[in-house]
């Protein structure tokens, strides 16, 4: 293959014209707006080695690789480079909550062992072959992202990956507009499930909740075969890993227990009930693969959350909880509960518009609201067209530059602000007024 041959000599790939590292490889993507082809001989004369295109005018000389499509022949040696190495691949997914629980599996496995695991959200058909080529002889464990919006993307990234674990964190309301219905949720995420029982491989899983247990009975898991089994709270099923939340105003803390051996507490630094099951996700990782309980109990203390995903940010004025990475119905649902029922004075809340909800987007925000009124939250500030819809009493602007406005016009202080919604609502701007 002499395309994997290549890159054994020239292991850097990039995919920017404007970030050329010296002797790397340029693949020339296309996309609906950009055809990188026409950048391919820019790349070369700005530090790389070679240049994949699959446009035959743009390949003047020998550093060029012609190929029939580059994405295909990206994704096809991030598979073939994988199958090469003897890394065990953890392959994780979910609605709600896969990039905390990502970088919490991290913390935990890399207490132990040499991992590499996905950086940002390189978690679609690019990301993933992308971090996949990244891979050593020297990486023990991987931990690979998968993300989706439409029908089939999971099946896709699986086959790239080959993935000898699989989680599903959970399953909710989000990207509508491209699965169609919830239904549709399950099935693109349960391709993970069926890959894994298809190869023979194993799944971790949240007994508790119906959705996923429903998901993965249905691809053929039957019993506790290879299924390795976490739980919030004690229960009948008898999941080996279980917890419950001790404490949550504002940090995450929780009673941990394996094996039904005696309780070790953790101490995150986490905001949100809801990161529970993330937590005891990757304690059952790390447990399965060897890790001790002190070595969990460290990882997951000294993680801190970044990136605008439940992390505590401390102004001169208010303390913040930052969620403004995205947005969907069950995430919103479950912020606005867990911060109506911490136990801080003086609250308020952010919220933008949940996008790519389609059809369902003006009940799904109407549900908020109602939520909003039903725990009696009354200092509220709305951003975006979809909530402006929506029948309520509180403040709700066009944008978020409409209530920086008003928030310098009006300042808030001595609060304890919830600020969630859909990355494109850039509700993180509102952070540089409070």
């Amino acid at each position: 293959m002499k395309l994997y041959s290549l890159f054994l000599k020239h292991p850097v790939i990039c995919t920017d014209s404007r970030v050329c590292p010296s002797g790397s490889m340029f693949f020339a993507l296309k996309g609906d707006n950009f055809n990188a082809n026409a950048f391919a001989l820019s790349a070369l004369e700005k530090g790389c080695a070679y240049a994949v295109v699959d446009q035959a005018e743009y390949a003047i000389d020998e550093r060029f690789i012609l190929v029939d499509n580059v994405l295909d022949s990206l994704q096809a040696l991030a598979r073939y480079h994988r199958k090469q190495l003897c890394t065990k691949i953890i392959a994780i997914t979910g609605t709600n909550g896969k990039t905390t629980t990502k970088e919490l599996i991290a913390a935990v496995l890399q207490e132990k062992f040499n991992i590499l695991y996905t950086q940002g959200n390189f978690n679609n058909h690019i990301g993933v072959p992308l971090t996949l080529l990244k891979l050593t002889a020297e990486h023990e464990l991987a931990v690979i992202e998968m993300g989706a919006n439409h029908p089939g993307e999971i099946k896709i990234l699986a086959e790239i990956a080959c993935p000898d674990y699989g989680i599903i964190t959970n399953v909710g309301k989000a990207h509508l507009e491209g699965f169609g219905s919830f239904e549709g949720v399950k099935n693109t995420k349960a391709e993970l499930y069926k890959y894994i029982f298809d190869n023979g491989k194993s799944i971790f899983i949240n007994k508790n909740n119906a959705h996923l247990v429903e998901m993965a009975t249905k691809v053929g898991f039957v019993g506790v075969e290879r299924m390795i089994e976490y739980n919030i709270t004690e229960s009948s099923n008898n999941a080996n890993t279980f917890g419950q939340v001790s404490n949550c105003s504002p940090f995450l803390e929780m009673n941990c227990n394996i094996n039904h051996a005696e309780n070790f507490a953790v101490k995150t630094k986490l905001i949100g009930t809801y990161n529970a099951e993330n937590v005891l996700a990757a304690i059952t990782i790390g447990n399965y693969f060897g890790i001790e309980n002190i070595l969990l109990k460290h990882g997951l203390e000294n993680y801190i959350p970044q990136n605008n995903r439940s992390q505590l940010t401390v102004t001169e004025n208010n303390k913040l909880v930052v969620d403004a990475y995205n947005a969907n119905p069950t995430s919103l649902n479950a912020a606005v509960l867990n911060f109506a029922q911490m136990d801080v004075s003086n609250k308020t809340l952010i919220l933008g518009d949940m996008l790519e909800l389609g059809e369902h987007s003006a009940i799904e925000h109407q549900n908020i609201v109602d939520l909003l009124q039903q725990n009696q939250l009354k200092n509220v500030l709305l951003v975006g067209s979809e909530f402006k819809k929506t029948n309520h009493s509180f403040h709700c602007f066009d944008n978020v530059s409409d209530l920086i406005l008003y928030l310098e016009q009006n300042p808030i202080t001595n609060n304890f602000i919830l600020i969630k919604g859909s990355r494109g609502i850039k509700l993180e701007k509102v952070l540089s007024v409070l």
